[in-house]
């Protein structure tokens, strides 16, 4: 169980850091209040040899979007948010982290000792009841749809997985159900048929549960 204080800021229900390399230039996204946002590709390293190519948003504030970053590494410190895309007759999640802090990481050591670095907080209501499944090989896993409260009356909607006992407990969870969870930011590859059913590629992104208490 997390041994957490309930945040009093609402800023504060969702905090993510990612230390990685960047693995892109930096694409225009939006404007908005006369601000320039601008998205960037970090690659984070896992434990193993599998690397997670996460997608962060850039405020033309915070960093001088027209330089060349590309392979260096850095340390960034913000939200995990979600939007809103309407493609014909659906709406389609779009996930990022929301960079509110970005320092450049120079000594090798550090590197070294901070290249995997992903860490996710995340306080806030189930919105969908839990889907509870096996695979193949009988690893029980639990899909959460989590809403995250932001400023301004704004919510996230942030996918969460989990497995093992934690994926058998959170299956009987009921939607509003309030859960602070840890754990990271996650790339997942996965085919889908377009309507000449070719299959396509496509990247998901979501938060690896690894320690979740229920604040029912």
């Amino acid at each position: 169980m997390l041994e957490t204080m309930i945040p009093e800021n609402t800023m504060e229900y969702n905090q993510v850091m990612i230390t990685g390399q960047i693995v892109s230039e930096f694409a225009f996204h939006h404007t908005a209040f006369h601000e320039d946002f601008y998205m960037v590709k970090v690659r984070v390293g896992r434990m193993s040899e599998t690397v997670d190519l996460i997608p962060v948003m850039v405020s033309e504030r915070i960093l001088d979007v027209n330089g060349s970053y590309n392979g260096r590494y850095v340390e960034i410190h913000g939200q995990f948010r979600s939007y809103n895309r309407k493609e014909e007759q659906h709406n389609h999640l779009l996930l990022s982290v929301f960079a509110r802090e970005i320092y450049f990481v120079k000594d090798r050591k550090m590197i070294k000792e901070k290249l995997s670095m992903n860490e996710i907080f995340l306080d806030g209501y189930i919105c969908k009841p839990p889907v509870y499944r096996k695979t193949p090989l009988g690893r029980e896993i639990t899909d959460i749809m989590m809403a995250v409260n932001r400023s301004y009356g704004k919510a996230d909607y942030i996918p969460c997985i989990c497995w093992g006992r934690t994926a058998r407990y959170v299956a009987g969870f009921e939607v509003g159900a309030r859960v602070v969870i840890r754990g990271r930011v996650q790339s997942r590859e996965y085919i889908k048929k377009d309507e000449t059913q070719h299959p396509d590629k496509h990247i998901a992104y979501e938060v690896s549960i690894s320690k979740l208490e229920c604040r029912c």
